[in-house]
């Protein structure tokens, strides 16, 4: 059920601090139990709002602040001095409710990489389960992939003639076609599978939250925002939270989880007293729990994107142009549920290896059948198609810190966008293989000329400001309060992700990922949700 904000305090067993794309999972599992009380607080509204729904709507969700945090990171050397947008979900579903839909769980070497570090249970073998648990996919039941969960996977409902030129041009330069990115092994070349139902976006908030609301024992609060945890003698007991000039006290007998996400969950903790003594002493707020690694460890997937002009094939930038066409987009999706109006922003996808000395693929290619400054502006009135590229393991680190004691203040948010060497060599390696793609037979019929950053970009220092110019998030911040074992000074969780030093109080969002999966990070921050509620049921047995 829905509730009203509080007068006084209400006593649950649980809080769970965000409704986004893990909130929503954790309202579900832990609500099972008729026992168990459990209140869920959103700072942003219902997805009553038709482009929550329909999948191109992400182009108007984005920087809307109907949907949008509108949060901005700070100046990047690294971006030649620029400050990005960056994007993050205000609505129940989250970043579900306006990302690109990829559904896409990253390697199993990633996996097995977490596991390596001492974080027992986080291994490949253990997730793939929990995966397959929430997972409806289109193909039915397999023993990859699962069927009747409420997570579901589709087919994209519509193909490019371009793309399809592209995946071939692919295969040419040694990169093969493959069904599925879900395997385990992502390199190749496929269209992604898209968190769709018959057309329309499939959110966390449509899957797992709104089918359990009747139930009594849940209880969904919007449009409130916590202002702090209630931490007495070292155990988290509750959240203050505030709407409008009201302010109330929930209190939790069980646990309060963290879902805010890896920029909205350090800034709690910091604004409670939680993390590193010289930020919080700073900003002269009593020092809870001294944390370092608390908004510490950021990571990102950094895109950078290559824009070709084609000729001879149909584009999305040229369609649009002509108000007929448009018409037809509008009816396609109207009667049929197919067309345009279906599309997610990437619809195909390369995974490849920078190096050929590399095991598995470090970076993922979003192809796309339009072109555009930069998004939120309109696109290019010419036929052409962006090569996205991104290194999915990438080694710069940033931070998101707290600027004031006030909630609604915006955190400082620094990704450190290719401050490494590393980060700055595979940007250049990544340009010139994109150059090869675009250069192979299969693309000759299609006339490309490179628009973007311009075939008289040559050199590796050109070539690496041009990646500092074109590059832009694409929205995947992870590991601001990374699990680690006890020996490790900057982890925030332990592996069964109980925030070090405060009890009643766990992390289970994209913020605890020690390192950044390799491709789009929604459903495996729904994985972390759904351990987190097994774990949080079972350790309240013992």
């Amino acid at each position: 059920m829905t509730s009203p904000i509080a007068a006084s305090e209400d006593i649950f067993d649980y809080i769970v601090v965000g409704a986004g794309s893990a909130g929503c999972v954790l309202a579900n599992r832990l609500s099972a139990d008729p026992r168990n009380r459990v209140l869920v607080l959103e700072a942003g509204g219902k997805d009553d709002w038709i482009w929550f729904h329909i999948p191109v709507g992400y182009l108007f969700a984005i920087g809307n602040p109907r949907a949008d945090w509108m949060f901005k990171t700070a100046e990047e050397p690294g971006l030649n001095g620029r400050s990005l947008a960056y994007p993050r979900g205000r609505v129940i579903g989250g970043c579900s409710a306006i990302n690109a839909m990829i559904y896409m769980r990253g390697q199993a070497a990633d996996y097995d990489g977490w596991r390596q570090l001492g974080l027992t249970g986080w291994g490949w073998d253990d997730v793939l389960p929990i995966f397959r648990k929430q997972e409806d996919h289109f193909a039915g039941s397999s023993a990859l992939h699962g069927a009747g969960g409420e997570w579901r996977v589709e087919e994209p409902r519509m193909h490019w003639s371009i793309l399809d030129a592209v995946r071939d041009a692919a295969v040419e330069i040694g990169i093969p076609k493959i069904d599925d990115f879900n395997s385990g092994d992502n390199f190749g070349a496929a269209y992604f599978h898209v968190n769709q139902k018959r057309g329309r976006r499939w959110s966390a908030a449509r899957g797992f939250l709104k089918p359990v609301m009747n139930r009594p024992n849940l209880s969904l609060r919007t449009g409130v925002q916590v202002s702090k945890l209630v931490i007495e003698r070292g155990r988290a007991v509750g959240v203050t939270y505030q709407r409008g000039g009201e302010q109330a006290t929930a209190r939790a007998r069980g646990a309060v989880v963290l879902t805010a996400g890896s920029i909205g969950t350090p800034q709690l903790l910091e604004l409670s007293g939680v993390g590193r003594g010289d930020v919080l002493s700073r900003l002269g707020v009593n020092v809870a729990r001294d944390l370092p690694g608390v908004g510490e460890n950021l990571q990102d997937h950094l895109q950078i994107r290559p824009i070709y002009k084609v000729s001879n094939t149909r584009t999305l930038n040229v369609e649009y142009q002509s108000l007929l066409k448009r018409a037809k987009m509008g009816i396609d999706y109207a009667l049929f549920r197919r067309g345009p109006l279906t599309m997610a922003p990437s619809q195909l996808g390369i995974f490849a290896k920078s190096s050929p000395d590399l095991d598995t693929a470090n970076l993922q290619f979003h192809i796309q059948p339009l072109s555009l400054d930069k998004f939120g502006e309109p696109m290019h009135d010419f036929g052409a198609i962006t090569v996205s590229v991104c290194n999915v393991r990438p080694t710069s680190r940033g931070s998101v810190h707290v600027s004031s004691p006030a909630c609604q203040q915006q955190p400082v948010i620094a990704p450190n966008y290719l401050s490494t060497e590393d980060d700055r060599r595979i940007a250049v390696d990544a340009i010139r293989l994109a150059r090869k793609l675009c250069r192979a037979k299969a693309l000759k019929p299609f006339e490309l000329v490179e628009f973007r950053p311009g075939s008289d970009v040559m050199s590796d220092d050109d070539l690496a400001r041009a990646a500092g110019d074109l590059g832009t998030t694409i929205f995947h911040p992870v590991g601001t309060a990374k699990m680690g074992r006890a020996d490790d000074p900057t982890a925030v969780v332990d592996e069964r992700l109980r925030v070090r030093g405060i009890d009643g109080l766990r992390i289970a969002d994209a913020s605890v990922m020690p390192r950044i999966t390799s491709g789009n990070t929604n459903s495996p921050t729904m994985m972390i949700a759904e351990k987190a509620a097994e774990m949080i049921l079972a350790d309240a047995k013992v």
